[in-house]
């Protein structure tokens, strides 16, 4: 059996393309054998010519396959979620409303064509055709194939009579079980005469247990025929292996014996060296190490020391380089557990410390004796703590500054009040408790120097407030600064970085393979950079050598590279030095923000002063006190107040309104009194005044002099001469004479009080110009009722309004128009562009009383004109000549003339006479056209001719008239 299977089934084939070949030559025979077929498929190689493309453990492991998907196609179609069963892909997956609809062309994408596939085409069919020839070659593949499976099905049953007991991996006849199966005791049994009956049992026995054994036997030889050659090729390689081995074995030994004698000679020195070296390096570490222990373990101690002087930044810098310490370089040291914590305490200690010191600065700061010196008090001390309180984050100390200035402002108007009462004897402390009480006793001079004395202090609290808060404000801007030169130095050796980069990657890489950098690099090949970076890796720039022989590296230094803190000097204004660390973990922001609420403090201040200054003079005006004040007094205050607020501004520079907005309501109630008072007394001016010329005193006309100078202002008073200056008739403004009464003289000295009130007191301007306005519309009004509407019959008594009260009430409004423009500019000088819409008020005040003037000439011209309607209406024409009728009027033109030529200037008598003589010449022209006279050179004709002459001759006669262009020629009609 075993016979019938030894010949190969291979089939075997002369042709180049057989994949399969057997061994004709005897040198070949030690080749590798090739495993068959179809118990072996071959592994993709790679080869395109290759049959299979099953995926290959060895060549495929981290190439991604088309056999890595998984794809459960049941699962993604089937979805229990839809009502019913959708066979559209689209339609599962988009839902039910999913429409099938034509796509569009897309105009970026190619139409494409076979032509397109050309090139593929080429590349794939000499492919094709050799992939065609192999599956030709293995059609006898098909052919062994069935041989075998027809050999192995009938192997297989003849392996199925063996029972399966015999083919389990733990078969052992030891085991009774076993035993008993295979062998069962009934057929060995002699009882009962059954021997013949059991030996042929046993006989049958034997011989299954035979016919097993040749089943076996046989598929055993089949499966020997079947891998006869390599089982043959393996025991004729066997001695020749074993020929290798004894080679190999032989020059293993002799390699052996040599690396000991290079180990003696070459290494075992070099290395104990090494050894040595290596121990050196760890004994100097766990000296340094210790050391590094010793002097952490001083931390505390020295912490205690420098917080026993003050010395916060100080020890918050030790603390901060011990935590670091202790995480990088003794972190797990069993006797440090506890300290890390420990410190952490000791700092929170040091934050409270430090908010309690700058509470208690900020206390004597603000609290010394206020005295003209704005020196900053113990600036290191404050520089020293304002640095500590930002290395802590502890951004809100300024607030605590800010509560001790209100307190402190108040205790200044407290103590002053006090210092001031105790010295006036006038006031018994023991019976006026309250201090608010005690200051409303004060006269006004006692009472100004107290707020005087108030400002004062307040305009040294503040520059001392603003030195101190300068002083933290450039700390905070050279934390600032640091900031940025750190940034811009980390720009720096960003850029260097890449730079550097190549040389440190070169002498790391021939580091790592054993070089020495002097092997790789000539003398003269050395990069700068590659010498810098070896020496700073050898050598660190703080340590000092462990020992005289000992070679300098990282370990040797007491602080990793990480740890150490750089510092920079800087210096505040003050001239304090200071050195600024590294670890100011502050933003930009955060630092720009703290510096604009420090100066906004500055600006809290500045209000503080203002309000508690307000209170002040609030509680003083609780009686009226500051309305009763006289022009001078309140002016007086006005500029003290004025004052103290432009140097608030100057010092803080920002305005602070509440003090301002509280002198602007006095001085509104200032305004409505002292306007009330004028007011009232120009009203009982006019109410007495019997418009009648009055003299002028040499005061006023002093007082008209300073403002032609160009200044409106009241001149000051001149100590009495030995001869007193005599009143003059007339007041001369520029070279005018102007008649007036004493009320306008009163009421030009009202306006010039006005107009210097504006100067005293600015805020009040525009309040002042509405009053002035009302007080100059009053006075016309008031005038034109008391002359044009005869007024002054019933209030003074006068017995009638005559002319000359006419021409002088006329030339004292324009005394007062002449001076308007002067008082416009004035204002305007002192308005806001915003303000000048308000100057219309003297525009209209201006038309007014131009009106007013007019309406007195008209009311001169309507007086005479009555005269010529009286008596020319009796006017006839004879003997004798003149007649009487223009002789009255020639008396009446003489008086008329008389009362106003010394109250009007010339040119408004000419002006004046000229209307009086067109309404002359109007009645006369009526009468003498009644009376049917005509120029005709008639005896009617002469007689009018010398009536006229004679009235002509009269009115040129006056003073001032002589040549006045009368032209009566137009008395006479025009004949037509």
């Amino acid at each position: 059996m075993a016979s019938s299977h030894s010949s190969s089934p291979v089939p075997q084939s002369n042709s180049s393309d057989a994949f399969f070949k057997k061994e004709m030559d005897a040198t070949k025979r030690f080749r590798p054998v090739q495993s068959l077929p179809d118990v072996c498929p071959k592994e993709p190689t790679g080869n395109p010519n290759n049959l299979h493309d099953s995926p290959s453990l060895v060549v495929d492991q981290q190439r991604w396959t088309i056999y890595h998907s998984k794809v459960n196609l049941p699962a993604a179609l089937n979805d229990p979620r839809l009502a019913k069963r959708e066979s559209d892909f689209f339609t599962k997956t988009w839902g039910v409303d999913f429409v099938d609809t034509e796509v569009t062309p897309s105009f970026y994408l190619p139409q494409i064509t076979k032509e397109h596939f050309a090139s593929y085409q080429q590349e794939i069919t000499p492919r094709e055709k050799v992939h065609e020839r192999c599956k030709n070659i293995c059609t006898s593949k098909d052919t062994f194939d069935g041989t075998l499976l027809h050999t192995h099905d009938k192997s297989r049953t003849d392996l199925e009579q063996v029972p399966k007991i015999f083919m389990k991996p733990d078969f052992a006849l030891e085991d009774s079980l076993t035993f008993n199966a295979v062998l069962p005791w009934s057929h060995f049994s002699t009882a009962g005469g059954k021997g013949n009956r059991d030996a042929a049992s046993s006989k049958l026995l034997q011989e299954k247990l035979s016919h097993y054994l040749d089943i076996v036997e046989v598929n055993i030889a089949h499966q020997i025929s079947l891998r006869s050659e390599a089982f043959f090729h393996a025991m004729t390689s066997q001695h020749e292996l074993q020929d290798y081995l004894r080679k190999t074995s032989q020059g293993v030994k002799l390699l052996r014996e040599k690396i000991s004698k290079i180990d003696k000679v070459m290494c075992e020195g070099s290395l104990r060296v090494l050894r040595l070296s290596l121990t050196r390096n760890n004994c100097i570490k766990v000296y340094n190490k210790l050391k590094l222990m010793a002097t952490v373990h001083q931390t505390q101690p020295t912490v205690q020391l420098l917080l026993s002087t003050s010395e916060f930044v100080g020890a918050l810098d030790l603390i901060a380089t011990t935590q670091e310490v202790l995480q990088q370089e003794l972190q797990g040291i069993h006797s440090f557990r506890h300290l890390g914590s420990q410190l952490c305490e000791l700092e929170k200690l040091i934050d409270k410390m430090m908010i309690a010191e700058f509470s208690t600065y900020a206390r004597n700061d603000l609290n010394r004796p206020l005295e003209d010196d704005c020196q900053i008090l113990e600036e290191e001390r404050l520089v020293s703590l304002v640095f500590g309180l930002l290395k802590q984050r502890k951004l809100n100390f300024y607030e605590i500054y800010g509560d001790e200035m209100i307190n402190t402002a108040k205790n200044i108007i407290k103590q002053c009040v006090v210092n001031t009462v105790s010295q006036i004897e006038e006031i018994d402390t023991e019976v006026v408790v309250k201090l608010a009480d005690q200051m409303r006793m004060m006269n006004f001079p006692q009472w100004f120097d107290l707020l005087k004395n108030i400002f004062s202090k307040f305009t040294i609290f503040l520059k001392r407030i603003k030195a101190t808060l300068n002083t933290i404000r450039s700390v905070v801007f050279l934390v600032l600064d640091k900031n940025q030169k750190n940034r811009d130095l980390e720009d720096t050796l960003q850029k260097n970085s890449a730079k550097e980069s190549t040389v440190d990657t070169e002498v790391a890489y021939l580091t790592h393979e054993g070089m020495f950098i002097s092997d790789a690099f000539g003398d003269g090949e050395l990069p700068a950079g590659a010498g810098d970076t070896a020496s700073q890796r050898n050598t660190s720039p703080n340590s000092e050598p462990c020992s005289s022989d000992s070679v300098s590296e990282p370990e040797c230094t007491t602080d990793s590279s990480s740890s150490k803190e750089h510092t920079s000097s800087s210096v505040t204004p003050g001239g304090v030095e200071m050195m600024i660390s590294d670890d100011m973990k502050l933003t930009d922001l955060e630092l720009v923000r703290l510096a604009n609420n420090i100066q906004e403090l500055l600006y809290n201040a500045s209000d503080i002063c203002h309000d508690r200054s307000v209170k002040f003079l609030m509680a003083r005006a609780k009686d009226g006190f500051l309305e009763k004040l006289n022009s001078n007094e309140f002016v007086t205050l006005s500029r003290l107040m004025e004052g103290f607020i432009l140097d608030t501004e100057q010092i803080c520079g920002r305005k602070s309104m509440s003090l301002r907005g509280a002198l602007q309501s006095q001085a509104n109630k200032f305004v409505n009194r002292f306007h009330e008072e004028r007011k009232t007394k120009l009203s009982l001016l006019l109410d007495n005044e019997r418009w009648k010329q009055a003299e002028v005193p040499a005061e006023f006309q002093d007082l008209v002099d300073s403002v032609s100078d160009g200044r409106i202002s009241l001149p000051e008073k001149k100590p009495a001469a030995t001869e007193e200056r005599k009143p003059a008739e007339f007041l001369i403004v520029e070279g005018q004479k102007y008649a007036t009464v004493g009320t306008v003289l009163l009421l030009i000295r009202i306006i010039l009080e006005y107009c210097q009130c504006v100067d005293n007191i600015p805020s009040i301007t525009t309040d002042m110009l509405t009053r002035l306005s009302d007080l100059l519309k009053y006075f016309n009004s008031r005038s034109c009722q008391l002359v044009l509407g005869a007024g002054a019959l019933q209030v003074v008594g006068l017995k009638t309004i005559t002319t000359k009260n006419l021409a002088l009430s006329s030339r004292c409004l324009q005394l007062i128009v002449h001076y308007i423009p002067i008082i416009r500019t004035h204002f305007e000088a002192r308005l806001q562009p915003k303000q000048f819409s308000m100057l219309r008020h003297f525009d209209h005040i201006t038309k007014d009383y131009h009106d007013h003037i007019a309406e007195i000439s008209a009311k001169l011209v309507a007086i005479m004109d009555s005269i010529f309607d009286k008596l020319l209406s009796k006017y006839e024409v004879k003997a004798p000549v003149p007649s009487t009728c223009f002789r009255n009027i020639c008396k009446q033109m003489a008086k008329m003339h008389e009362a106003i030529y010394d109250l009007l200037p010339e040119e408004q008598t000419q002006m004046l006479f000229l209307r009086i003589n067109a309404s002359y010449k109007l009645h006369l022209k009526r009468q003498l056209a009644h009376l049917n006279v005509v120029n005709d050179g008639g005896p009617l004709n002469g007689l009018v001719t010398s009536d006229v002459a004679f009235y002509t001759g009269n009115l040129q006669a006056l003073k001032g008239l002589n040549n006045l262009d009368l032209n009566m020629a137009e008395i006479w009609e025009q004949k037509r």
